[in-house]
């Protein structure tokens, strides 16, 4: 059946039945925020996620907003299946994130001052003791003075360009001495080089030999603006004021199909023009004055109404990680030592593997066997190739060192890099470069450059007795030990002849010239993976409809795709019992009468960042019924991604997985559900209910609990 005839089929969406992705995904982030507000939660966490809320902010401005932005100045006034047009969301956007900062404030006003009572201020450089100013004032002169630029703006000098996500002063200047008041512009950016926290404590130590028993700390800028006159010698400091800047920093990787390129330098290329995108965002604090404003809103040429955001305190508090990593341990969770599972504990890897297919949970599970398989297989002379997908693998990369070593221990290696993971372009390049240099095979994408590689797969091709056996590492996570340890993700290490012949084929595909490959047990996007969801959700339906119990479970990160959704209705209206646990963003709407009334949906904010995809499909054939994956369902995965998304086979595997989604749908302390009118309601335990965290049960079993509800 063609694609627009099953459409036709399925119901139409319309503003009662769509959520609009991006008010969704700041409904996820005020969950984020709601994680600093919770009191259960250690002082020094609560910054943390005081800084994860801001820092979601600023990529979020830097690659959704500028979109709209585009649309609006194209005059694409049509309204999508939410019913809103351009203009309106980005006036909804303006309106909850201003909301949204109010809450943040308070929060972190709350927070700070919490943090006091245990030695830990963030206070104003006027109300320090005045040893500790000048302590203060050796240090500016010292390591801040030197580096500072002073740009004026006149009718010689016009209006410096300002970076993204840049923080500046705008001052206003006027001579000591002149007879007739004039003023003057400039612009101070606040060196991105050196700490925004300035550590008291240090300064004290390092010029006045003192020793403070309290970590305190100030603001750059208010230590910049502390010691205007030494900038400005001759001239009255009127007025400072803070100011930073978002930019559209999403890359435009379309080109014409003729064209011959090198992927690598038009990276590069592109990654240097994203500092140039248009200006989304203009984050000012509110004691900002009219004419300082006005002077910012005309130079930077935004709208006042819809692109300027009104902030209590100070800008850009991403930077308050610097001040969640203080050594506090007290302030902090305990610290937690994932679990080396026994099966790979005490035995050669690949004989382990052999003996069974091996899931790990990170990061509950130790992200080591992972390394270990490279490390090994580099290592092992029995090995002869390894091939690898590298999506996101972090700067410190055992994996990508084992990598090389292999290649130095004369195995054939052939790597897949994805260059175009958005702001991990630079990274990814140098980890490329250096790949090549060992004399790996690197590729940088299947054919056409526009569509990502996000799949996470590995092979290993080994001679051994018997013949040559390949062995595979296919997971829902990056190959970053660092991510490894905050990202709860999935992993299988198997040697499945199926799975290492689908993974052979995909290999295949993705170096060379193969646009006709089928697989047999991988569900692969764009070419599979979504016909294959479909029709294991018409299994449902026709179970339902036969008088069958049907259900599914469907774990993910984001759920926007239209055509699912749609296929989604579909089977709750057939009576299939559906539940989606969905991190981040969900345009479906649950709970709607006759559409979605068998439809429910969670999504949990803990302590880790939930990453991993299941799919469960109760009437599946046994050896269908459990997926796991990099994909999640939305338009870029199914339709402009390559994405894997694998089968678990073995029984004990599958028993291990249902534990954990009833795990999750039976927690009651870090999960939300959300309502039909897009609100989301933190469940909390009933009286005389055991209290579920299922993170926290995650760490003393991986597996989580007992029964599927």
């Amino acid at each position: 059946m063609s694609k627009k005839r099953l459409d036709d089929q399925l119901p139409e969406l319309t503003p009662e039945t769509f959520f609009n992705r991006e008010l969704s995904w700041l409904e996820f982030n005020r969950r984020v925020l709601a994680q600093a507000e919770d009191e259960r939660l250690p002082l020094l966490e609560r910054v943390k996620f005081l800084a994860i809320f801001s820092n979601n902010l600023d990529e979020f401005f830097m690659v959704r907003v500028g979109a709209w932005h585009n649309k609006v100045k194209l005059g694409k006034a049509g309204a999508l299946a939410d019913g809103l047009t351009p203009s309106q969301v980005l006036r909804e956007i303006h309106d909850r994130v201003q909301a949204h900062l109010r809450q943040q404030r308070a929060i972190m006003r709350d927070v700070l001052e919490q943090l006091e009572q245990h030695g830990v201020c963030v206070v104003p450089v006027n109300e320090l003791e005045p040893v500790q100013r000048d302590a203060l004032y050796a240090y500016y002169n010292d390591e801040v003075f030197p580096v500072l630029t002073p740009l004026a703006v006149d009718h010689a000098r016009p209006f410096p360009f300002i970076s993204n996500l840049s923080l500046n002063l705008a001052i206003v200047l006027e001579r000591k001495y002149g007879r007739d008041q004039h003023y003057e512009f400039v612009r101070l950016k606040v060196p991105d080089v050196l700490p925004r926290l300035v550590d008291v404590r240090q300064a004290l130590q390092r010029y006045a030999n003192l020793h403070l028993d309290r970590n305190v700390f100030v603001w750059l800028e208010d230590l910049i603006a502390a010691n205007l006159d030494t900038l400005f010698p001759g001239m009255r400091v009127v007025e400072y004021t803070p100011f930073r800047v978002t930019r559209n920093a999403d890359i435009d990787y379309e080109f014409e199909q003729d064209d011959v390129i090198d992927i690598s330098s038009l990276i590069e290329e592109s990654v240097r023009e994203r500092r140039f995108g248009q200006i989304v965002r203009l984050s000012v604090p509110n004691t900002i004055g009219d004419s300082t404003l006005k002077q910012l809103v005309t130079q930077l040429q935004v709208d006042p109404e819809r692109d300027v955001y009104i902030v209590d305190g100070a800008l850009g508090a991403s930077s308050l990680f610097e001040l969640a990593a203080i050594d506090r341990p007290d302030l902090k969770y305990p610290v937690y030592v994932p679990r080396l599972p026994a099966e790979v504990a005490d035995q050669n890897l690949f004989d382990a593997i052999r003996q069974r297919d091996i899931l790990l949970h990170h990061p509950y599970d130790s992200f080591k066997p992972v390394e270990d398989f490279f490390r090994s297989a580099a290592r092992d002379p029995n090995v002869l190739a390894i091939k690898a997908t590298l999506y996101r693998v972090g700067k410190n990369s055992p994996v990508v060192e084992a990598l090389m070593e292999a290649r130095d221990n004369d195995k054939q290696v052939a790597v897949l890099v994805e260059l175009k993971a958005r702001f991990d372009e630079e990274n990814n390049l140098e980890w490329a470069r250096a790949l090549e240099h060992k004399g790996v095979h690197v590729t940088y994408g299947v054919e056409e450059l526009p569509v990502k590689t996000h799949a996470k797969v590995s092979l290993v091709v080994r001679r051994e007795a018997g013949g040559v056996r390949r062995y595979l590492h296919l997971g829902t996570g990056n190959y970053n030990a660092t991510t490894a340890r905050i990202y709860s993700d999935l992993g299988l290490l198997t040697c499945h002849p199926e799975l290492a012949d689908d993974a052979s084929r995909l290999f295949n595909r993705l170096t060379g010239y193969a646009p006709s490959t089928t697989y047999r047990r991988l569900l692969v996007a764009p070419d599979y993976l979504h016909p294959a969801l479909m029709a294991l959700v018409d299994n449902e339906i026709a179970a339902a409809q036969a008088g069958r119990p049907a259900r599914m479970i469907l774990k993910m990160n984001q759920l926007e795709e239209e055509v699912m959704i749609r296929k989604l209705y579909q089977a709750s209206q057939a009576g299939v019992r559906i539940d989606l646990i969905v991190r981040g963003l969900c345009c479906l709407r649950p709970g709607v009468p006759g559409v979605s009334d068998n439809i429910r949906v969670i999504s949990h904010v803990g302590r880790y960042l939930e990453h991993s995809r299941i799919f469960y499909f109760h009437n599946a054939p046994p050896d269908q019924r459990l997926y796991l994956g990099s994909a999640d369902i939305m338009r870029r995965n199914l339709y402009n991604r390559v994405e894997v998304v694998f089968p678990i086979f073995a029984e004990e595997l599958q028993t291990r997985l249902l534990r954990m989604l009833a795990t999750y749908l039976r927690d009651n302390q870090l999960a939300w559900e959300l309502l039909p009118d897009g609100q989301y309601h933190r469940l909390k335990p009933a009286p005389g209910d055991v209290p579920i965290n299922c993170q926290e049960i995650f760490m003393q079993d991986s597996a989580g609990l007992d029964l599927l509800p």
